[in-house]
C-alpha cells in the first residue's frame, strides 16, 4: 500500500493540501481577532481554542505520518504506522470527541470520561510499538467501533436535549442550527468507521484524507458563524435577584420590562437578557413559563409575530409598500427563515398566504364600503 501511495503525485498533493490548510486553520484561530465569516458574531472562546487545538493536531497528524512516504525498509514502515497510530490515540480522537462536546453549549460537560474511554486504545497502541507488531491491532479495533457506537448514542441523545434547550431559551435560532452539529458528527464517525472497519489499501488512505480535508474546512467556518451561547454565571448558580417572586408578579414584570417597552424586538434576546432585565433568574423565569404552558422561545415568538401582523395592517391601511422580510426584522428577527416557521406554526398559513388573505380582505371591505 505505502509502495503505491509513494509514487502518487495526486495523494502527495493532497496530503501536503491538508497539513497546509490545518496549520492556517489552527493559525487563524488563534490569532485573528476579527471573524471573517459573520462579522456581527462572536464565537465561544473555549471552542475556538479546542477546535484550533484539533487542526493542530492535523497538521501534526500529517507531519509524523510523513516518513512513511520515503522509508522503503518494511520494518521502519511499520514502526512509523505503529508510532503514529500510538499519537492518534492520544490526540486526534480524544479531540475529536471534545470539540463535539463543546459545541454543545447548554452545559460545560466534564472531559475527563474522554481520557477513561481513550485510555485502553493509548495502552494497546503503546504495547505494540513495543513489540513492533500489529497483532494487538483487531482488539484494539473491536474496542474502537464499541465506543463508537457508545459514542453515537450518546452525542445523538445530547444533540437532541441541545435542540430542545435551543428552542426554550432562544427565539432566534440563526447561526445555531442543531443540524450541523450532526453533520460534525457524522463527519467524525465516517473517519471512525473508516479508520476501523476499511480494509487497508489506498482508497482508504483517500478516503481519510477527503475528510480531513472536509474537517479542516468546515471546523473553522462553524466555529466562526457559532453565537456564544452560555449562560451568565447567576443563572448557572441559581442565584440572582428575586427568585422568589409570585406568579402574578412575574406577568407584571413581563407586562412592563419587555411588552411595554419592546424589548423583545431585540435581536438575540435570550431567556437569560429577560431575566436579567427583570430583576429575576433564568431558572425561576423558566419555571413560570412552564406553569403557564409554554416557553420563553413561544412567549418571545407570539409577542413578535403580534408586532408582525401589526405592522402588516398598519402598512395596509396607509397603503405602503412593504415586504415580509423588512416587517419581520423590525419584529425583532434577524432570520427570515426562523420567522416564516414560527409564524405557520403560529397561524397555521405561510407568510405569503396570510398577507394575500389580508390584502384580499381589504379590497373586499373597500368595495363594499364604496357600495
Amino acid at each position: 500500500m505505502y509502495e503505491q501511495i509513494q509514487e502518487d503525485a495526486i495523494f502527495v498533493m493532497l496530503y501536503a493540501v491538508v497539513t497546509v490548510l490545518a496549520a492556517l486553520g489552527c493559525v487563524y484561530l488563534l490569532f485573528r481577532r476579527g471573524n471573517a465569516f459573520a462579522a456581527d458574531v462572536t464565537p465561544p472562546l473555549r471552542l475556538r481554542r479546542w477546535a484550533a487545538a484539533f487542526l493542530a493536531v492535523i497538521a501534526l497528524n500529517h507531519l509524523w505520518y510523513m516518513p512513511i512516504l520515503f522509508l522503503s525498509a518494511e520494518a521502519d514502515i511499520v514502526l512509523c504506522d505503529l508510532v503514529g497510530g500510538l499519537l492518534d490515540s492520544i490526540t486526534f480522537f480524544p479531540l475529536s470527541v471534545v470539540i463535539m462536546f463543546t459545541m454543545l453549549q447548554d452545559r460545560q460537560r466534564p472531559l475527563w470520561p474522554v481520557a477513561v474511554a481513550f485510555a485502553p486504545i493509548v495502552m494497546l497502541s503503546a504495547w505494540s510499538v513495543v513489540i513492533r507488531s500489529y497483532y494487538l491491532s483487531p482488539v484494539g479495533y473491536g474496542y474502537f467501533l464499541l465506543l463508537c457506537i457508545v459514542l453515537i448514542i450518546y452525542m445523538v441523545r445530547e444533540v437532541r436535549r441541545y435542540g430542545r434547550w435551543l428552542r426554550d431559551n432562544y427565539a432566534d435560532l440563526e447561526h445555531k442550527e442543531v443540524w450541523q452539529s450532526m453533520v460534525l458528527l457524522g463527519v467524525i464517525l465516517l473517519s471512525y468507521v473508516s479508520y476501523t472497519l476499511t480494509t487497508k489499501g489506498t482508497v482508504y488512505i483517500y478516503v481519510l484524507h477527503t475528510i480531513s480535508l472536509v474537517l479542516v474546512i468546515y471546523l473553522p467556518w462553524r466555529v466562526e458563524t457559532l453565537s456564544e451561547l452560555s449562560p451568565d454565571h447567576a443563572d448557572l448558580t441559581g442565584e440572582g435577584k428575586g427568585g422568589g417572586e409570585k406568579a402574578d408578579d412575574i406577568g407584571l414584570l413581563l407586562q412592563q420590562q419587555c411588552e411595554d417597552t419592546q424589548l423583545y424586538l431585540q435581536h438575540d434576546l435570550t431567556l437569560s437578557h429577560l431575566a436579567h432585565a427583570l430583576g429575576t433568574n433564568r431558572t425561576y423565569l423558566g419555571m413560570y413559563f412552564s406553569r403557564q404552558g409554554t416557553t420563553y422561545n413561544s412567549y418571545i415568538n407570539d409577542l413578535r409575530i403580534d408586532c408582525f401582523v401589526r405592522l402588516v395592517r398598519e402598512a395596509n391601511a396607509a397603503q405602503r409598500p412593504f415586504t415580509a422580510q423588512e416587517l419581520a426584522a423590525q419584529s425583532g428577527y434577524r432570520s427570515y427563515r426562523t420567522f416564516s416557521v414560527a409564524f405557520k406554526q403560529r397561524t397555521g398559513q405561510s407568510v405569503k398566504d396570510w398577507i394575500a388573505e389580508q390584502e384580499s380582505a381589504l379590497q373586499s371591505n373597500k368595495s363594499n364600503s364604496l357600495t
